[in-house]
């Protein structure tokens, strides 16, 4: 299945069970659980299947001889667990509408529960009665819905469709939801920028798992060790999210254990020098954690606990100002001598003063913190509080600290939420990966682009000849001059594939330097084409602008012909895009300082700014051109004006027409 086409299906399952919902006086919170048990279950059916066959043959073969099995015994063996008659999905998609669906759901759930002991009193059971209290049917249509998956998915498949469902789930549920999920893409970020490969992962509150997810698909995709060599460690402190992990883990195929405790309280893992990494969003800014109960825990105490300036009043217990510090201590001392850490952590943390400015001085001055990058805003579903995600490293060389600013790194969803693309990751762990002298990855992503860019290309020369032909005829049959043509220009693409191929076939990543130089004399080659793209696109932008005014009622089409040519070039557009992005700021393929972006900074730097780890005292601002000459200005503001008057007049238009029907229906009345 290509990346669309799956994508696709992940909407599709998603529209169709929160219409669902819609249609019931279901919140939010009653529907997510028991929906991402019946994703669990096609899951387990799904996998089941493709051992089913192996599993039939060796319990007949076996049978009534010396070495007997039960069936269930030999279906863990060979696919890790067993699904009895009464828990496969088509017998409960297939049941008759008399039958109770709830009732076989929950009676599934204990099948599966039964013969895995990891997954005793995690499935939900209870739940799917929930579902059938104003419609009986809920169920068997989510079963339905589920049912479009392809029955060769694979738990791969299954993982990603699961994450994305958590993902939605905590966007609808707003407040509540964020405390389960970290969206994927701050995830994705942390896991690039500190390259888990094997070993014990920690979360010390892990929420529905993400982190986990995340680390083993990072293995999956760089192929250098297998995530069956990975070990997860979760602690969380509500049962129902625990059980959201468990699930998580066992789609995902991932080895671990996930446990219900209060990682303030309880240390049900002897964490201290235990993990190789730790990763976690932990909640901010908790001022409710008792002082006595913590003080005397060298996970929390090795680098100072942090305390209120002065005794309380009153007999209650003296609690500590703020919780923050103590989940970055906790981060220090999990890990073992080479550990890194990656946490989600709110940006006060980073300038806290008092006992906390002593606690992060004794952290800098031990050489713990490998970096600091602050997200933009609104990337969270709970909170917009701005946000930083710091890292540790006990294995660094050096006693700088890299600080990124990405705040202006990202990509909007809706109004009020944004994450960062799959390019906006890479490029930002970039400069990570060249700080550590990763230079041959850089090389290799700018080829990536190069292969993605010449790609989209080709699939978008077709359609922009297309649309480019249907704006000539039209402008054509209204007798416009010098109409521009997008063809001359596409023709030359053969040319450029050439040049691309050509350079993918002599490179030499042994020789990174003159590789690099190939890169940007092959990037220099490719920019005058778009050069010319934009050129004539503008042509097209000044005579639509012209024939609008003449032609009115043609307007709308004419426009809508426009914006889909201007959204193919900026799609064949965007993966050069990221190389100019990446050249610009690292021409020599090493790291730099670069100006409103990234800093690496001594002791003594941090000195000098009372220990603030703060990106931005240290990066910089750049103030960007954008690159627009006047001409283009004054044009892009007469568009703006032409459409703020036609909006103007349509209102008037509307207005109007409003005006007449209600003296119309007030002149009926009155007769």
């Amino acid at each position: 299945m290509t990346p669309e086409a799956f994508k696709e299906l992940e909407d599709r399952l998603w529209q169709t069970a929160d219409s669902l919902r819609a249609n019931s006086d279901l919140k939010s919170s009653e529907y997510s659980v028991p929906v991402l048990g019946l994703i669990f279950l096609k899951f387990a059916d799904n996998k089941y299947s493709q051992y089913e066959e192996e599993i039939t043959g060796e319990y007949e073969r076996l049978k009534g001889g010396r070495r007997e099995k039960e069936m269930h015994k030999i279906a863990i063996e060979k696919c890790g667990f067993y699904l009895p008659p009464e828990a496969r999905f088509n017998y409960l998609l297939n049941l008759p509408e008399s039958e109770n669906i709830d009732a076989a759901l929950k009676t599934a759930m204990q099948a599966i529960e039964k013969y895995k002991s990891e997954l005793e009193g995690v499935l939900p059971q209870d739940e799917y009665f929930k579902l059938t209290r104003t419609d009986k049917q809920l169920p068997k249509d989510l079963l339905k819905n589920f049912s479009n998956i392809p029955v060769d998915a694979s738990g791969d498949m299954f993982g990603k469709i699961y994450e994305y469902f958590l993902s939605k789930f905590a966007l609808s549920e707003g407040q509540g939801g964020g405390e389960f999920f970290t969206p994927n893409s701050v995830v994705r970020l942390m896991v690039e920028i500190i390259e888990p490969h094997d070993g014990t992962v920690f979360d010390p509150a892990c929420g529905s798992g993400g982190m986990f997810v995340q680390s083993a698909q990072f293995i999956e995709r760089r192929k250098t060790s297998r995530k069956e060599d990975l070990f997860v460690y979760g602690q969380e402190k509500t049962l129902e999210t625990v059980n959201l992990a468990k699930m998580n883990l066992a789609v995902n195929g991932l080895r671990g254990e996930v446990r219900q405790a209060n990682s303030y309280y309880e240390d049900v893992y002897d964490s201290f020098g235990k993990f190789d990494y730790v990763m976690a969003n932990p909640p901010f800014n908790v001022d409710d954690v008792t002082l006595s109960k913590v003080e005397g825990q060298a996970r929390f105490n090795s680098y100072g606990i942090p305390r209120n300036k002065s005794k309380p009043k009153g007999k209650g217990e003296e609690t500590c100002p703020n919780a923050n510090y103590l989940w970055i201590n906790l981060f220090a001392t999990s890990l073992k001598p080479n550990g890194r850490a990656a946490l989600v952590m709110a940006n006060s943390a980073s300038d806290a003063r008092h006992s906390e400015a002593d606690i992060r001085q004794n952290l800098i001055e031990a050489n713990l913190i490998y970096g600091m990058l602050t997200l933009p805003s609104n990337m969270f579903y709970t909170v917009t509080l701005p946000a930083t995600l710091w890292f540790f490293d006990k294995g660094k060389t050096d006693n700088r600290i890299l600080f990124i600013d990405a705040r202006n790194i990202f990509t909007q969803i809706d109004r009020a939420h944004r994450e960062f693309n799959e390019a906006q990751i890479q490029n930002i762990a970039m400069i990570s990966k060249l700080h550590r002298g990763q230079r041959e990855d850089f090389v290799r992503l700018v080829d990536t682009y190069f292969e993605q860019g010449l790609n989209a290309l080709l699939d978008e020369q077709s359609n922009m000849l297309k649309v480019s032909q249907d704006l000539r005829d039209y402008l054509s049959k209204h007798e416009a001059a010098e109409i521009p043509d997008l063809a001359p220009i596409l023709g030359r693409l053969d040319h450029l594939k050439k040049q691309i191929r050509d350079y993918q076939k002599e490179r030499d990543l042994l020789n990174l330097k003159a590789t690099n130089q190939r890169q940007h004399a092959l990037a220099e080659h490719i920019a005058p084409f778009f050069k010319a793209l934009h050129a004539q696109l503008k042509g097209f932008d000044t005579l639509v602008r012209q024939h609008s005014k003449a032609n009115p009622r043609d307007s709308k089409a004419l426009k809508s012909s426009l914006e889909e040519l201007h959204r193919e070039v900026k799609a064949a557009e965007a993966a050069f895009a990221h190389i100019g992005w990446l050249q610009e700021r690292f021409p020599k393929a090493e790291y730099e300082d670069v100006t409103g972006l990234c800093k690496l900074a001594t002791i003594e730097e941090v000195k000098e700014q009372d220990y603030s780890l703060n990106p931005g005292r240290y990066v910089g601002v750049v103030i960007e051109e954008d690159g627009k000459a006047e001409e283009e200005f004054l044009a892009e503001l007469a568009d703006m004006h032409e459409e703020i008057e036609s909006l103007n007049a349509e209102s008037v238009h509307l207005n109007n027409i409003i005006q007449k029907n209600f003296l119309a229906i007030v002149g009926a009345e009155n007769d």
